[in-house]
């Protein structure tokens, strides 16, 4: 299938921007979500856009680059873990991608979301597995996953024991394994690793 259809059919009705969104980080035991959502030019399309998780890093990087050259525009957002914890992690996609889409600097007239209807506040169409299927969608998903990978690499630094530049916050064995043994930090979502850790009691002085 053309990977643009979804968006010429919305073009060929008479929109003025189409927008894809997507969302990076929803199973982490760590780290923020991250959402992006761009509006891409009719023509000029780039070649290899696809689901994230299906480009090698290499490409992703390059294809970013690219994405970010030729777009109209794209937001990036993201939802700390803290947050997460607090609305539970389908909540904080809600608000990441609706932030991600009301902040543009270019209004969409209709939004193309990956997956399932979750009714965010915004005029959407929702399209299973968009990431794979809608060009718009692939290029937020690579920007997201660019900019979230980035971010845990980074924070590998501030937090080098737990292995963040591997896993990406991701539940590896390793990482699950170095919770247990040390604790979690800031980074860790509570509600995501209480099935394995217990914060200890700490008595009174």
């Amino acid at each position: 299938m053309d990977k643009f259809t979804f968006e010429k059919k919305h073009y060929d009705a008479g929109a003025e921007y189409v927008a894809g969104v997507d969302e990076v980080g929803r199973g982490p035991l760590a780290g923020p979500v991250v959402c992006c959502a761009c509006i891409m030019p009719r023509d000029n399309l780039i070649e290899g856009i696809d689901d994230s998780k299906k480009i090698s890093e290499k490409k992703r990087l390059a294809l970013a680059e690219l994405i970010k050259e030729r777009a109209i525009a794209y937001r990036i957002e993201e939802v700390s873990e803290s947050e997460i914890d607090r609305l539970n992690i389908l909540g904080a996609v809600k608000k990441c991608m609706t932030s991600a889409v009301k902040n543009l600097s270019v209004a969409p007239t209709i939004t193309l979301v990956d997956g399932v209807d979750t009714h965010l506040d915004i005029n959407a169409e929702y399209i299973v597995k968009g990431d794979a299927n809608s060009y718009s969608i692939g290029c937020a998903s690579i920007l997201a996953k660019v900019y979230r990978d980035n971010l845990m690499v980074e924070y590998a630094k501030e937090f080098p024991e737990y292995g963040f530049e591997k896993h990406k916050g991701y539940g590896t064995k390793a990482h699950i394994d170095k919770i247990k043994e040390i604790g979690p930090c800031k980074l860790h979502r509570r509600t995501f690793i209480k099935n394995f850790w217990v914060e200890p009691v700490r008595k009174e002085q």
